[in-house]
């Protein structure tokens, strides 16, 4: 049965949350259903997917239909807020679909409760299944000093709070982690048969086979890097929790002594400017490579090109890099948090290490860095489990289960 459905996310920037979104859309899109995105204002150095969403069409000429939500923004802002929940039920009531899908914690609660006032005001045959899915927590780790900890703690208390309002008004709740679900129930959010696992899928044939011009020695020869160099990457905007302060602090020396080693970062975000400035200060200009904001489509021939994938971040749901990575047939080293350890088994499809741990992260890449040989295989053991438990066909035919779930739920 094709449906009408709506999909609801805060920013349409380059990230993991928004990829899976878009991919839904389009999986949804070329299995006939009717497909809407909203959005809020997009800016920022992070780049968009607009172009994408704009540009794709199915083969009988399907497009994705597009809705910006002028007051939904990122940041708490009651007054806009308020705003933009009323705006969220003028074009649920308008579109009428027959599916709510929301993403995101912002788009999740306001989405959710528009919704919700919607089904709420209707016979129960034209009531919206509302799904959200967690992409990873919103809760903050409690670091640095006594104030912003505290600052913290207010905070990740607040978004419980909405949280747990938000479930009340929800049919289903998909995770991307196994891990997303034990910690929202541990928090009090949602009832156990609320929630159900779909993985995050992406385009895993990209990863897998090296289009014309993307091999590992033709985008490392673009980025100046030669064949002998060792190349420890990231893939991820420059931001706050993403780790790269921390990479430097743990393999800067080594950075500056072994000749060979070069850092790849992929990815854009408001702390380049500072994080160039600590590069420059530590000496180690020219062993960093930043590309700066690049296209999805550039990111398989990226992630090839490195020898060691390095996602030293604090939070996350399940880092979509660390698959693609294993994909690629590079090792993978992470921070252990959150559903990470879903995909990167330590010694077995790469490496963990406890968050902040700089000398355990030191030691896991200069392990796999003087072991070319268990890299190798811990990528290559990882590859397989990832092509069938990643994929986007996967996560799409999963959501039609999901969906039917809802329907049922909601006309009940």
């Amino acid at each position: 049965m094709a449906l009408r459905i709506l999909h609801i996310s805060t920013r349409l920037i380059l990230g993991g949350s928004q990829e899976n979104t878009v991919l839904s859309c389009e999986g949804q899109s070329r299995s006939g259903h009717e497909v809407h995105l909203a959005f809020g204002p997009i800016f920022g150095p992070e780049g968009s997917m607009l172009d994408r969403v704009g540009t794709f069409r199915t083969d009988d000429g399907r497009a994705i239909q597009t809705h910006e939500v002028a007051d939904l923004v990122r940041r708490i802002s009651p007054i806009r807020d308020r705003r933009a929940l009323g705006q969220l039920r003028a074009l649920i009531e308008r579109i009428d679909p027959d599916i709510v899908h929301t993403h995101s914690s912002k788009a999740g609660i306001l989405g959710r409760l528009a919704a919700w006032r919607v089904l709420g005001s209707r016979a129960s045959e034209r009531r919206p299944g509302i799904v959200h899915t967690i992409h990873g927590p919103p809760f903050m780790p409690l670091d640095g000093w006594v104030l912003r900890r505290a600052s913290i703690r207010l905070k990740n208390s607040l978004y419980a709070i909405a949280e747990r309002r938000a479930a009340r008004r929800c049919h289903v709740l998909v995770a991307v982690a196994d891990a997303m679900t034990r910690e929202f129930l541990a928090r009090g959010i949602g009832r156990a048969d609320q929630y159900i696992t779909v993985r995050s899928g992406m385009e895993v044939d990209a990863f897998l086979h090296a289009r014309p011009g993307e091999t590992r020695r033709e985008v490392r020869a673009g980025l100046g890097l030669s064949p002998g160099d060792l190349v420890i990457g990231t893939v991820a905007r420059l931001a706050e929790h993403k780790g790269h302060d921390d990479l430097l602090d743990a393999i800067g020396s080594d950075l500056r002594e072994r000749g060979a080693w070069r850092l790849l970062w992929v990815g854009d975000g408001w702390w380049r400017h500072r994080l160039e400035q600590r590069i420059a200060s530590m000496g180690l200009t020219g062993r960093v490579v930043l590309t700066g904001l690049v296209p999805p489509e550039r990111v398989p021939g990226l992630v090839r090109a490195m020898d060691i994938l390095v996602h030293p971040s604090t939070r996350e749901g399940l880092p979509r890099t660390v698959p693609q990575a294993l994909l690629s047939g590079v090792v993978p080293v992470a921070y252990d948090v959150d559903g990470t350890r879903e995909a990167c088994l330590d010694g077995e499809t790469g490496r963990l290490v406890a968050p902040g741990d700089l000398a355990g992260l030191r030691e896991a890449i200069l392990y796999c860095a003087d072991h070319p040989q268990e890299r190798r295989r811990m990528a290559e053991t990882g590859k397989g489990r990832c092509a069938a438990a990643f994929s986007a066909e996967r996560m799409v035919q999963s959501l039609e289960e999901v969906y039917a779930m809802a329907l049922e739920r909601a006309r009940e």
